[in-house]
C-alpha cells in the first residue's frame, strides 16, 4: 500500500445511486425501455431527404412585407 494512499471516497450522489440501485434493481432495464420508446428509432432516410427538399427558404427579414411604402 502507498504511503499517501488516501481512503476510498464516494459522493453523496455515488452512495445515493448505489443505494437506489440495490432497492431498485430493475431500475436500469425500465431506464432502457424508457429510452426505447422514445429515443432509438430507425431513421427513414428517404423521409428525411424529402422533407429537405420540401424546405422553403426563409426571407433574411421575415416581417417585411413587399407591400411596404417604403420597399422597392
Amino acid at each position: 500500500m502507498p504511503f499517501f494512499r488516501r481512503a476510498d471516497y464516494t459522493s453523496g450522489i455515488t452512495d445515493f445511486l448505489t443505494q437506489l440501485k440495490a432497492d431498485k434493481p430493475t431500475l436500469e432495464a425500465e431506464q432502457r425501455q424508457g429510452r426505447a420508446i422514445w429515443w432509438d428509432k430507425k431513421v427513414d432516410r428517404s423521409a428525411q431527404q424529402d422533407f429537405g427538399d420540401a424546405k422553403v427558404a426563409q426571407k433574411p427579414y421575415v416581417y417585411q412585407t413587399s407591400g411596404h411604402p417604403n420597399s422597392k
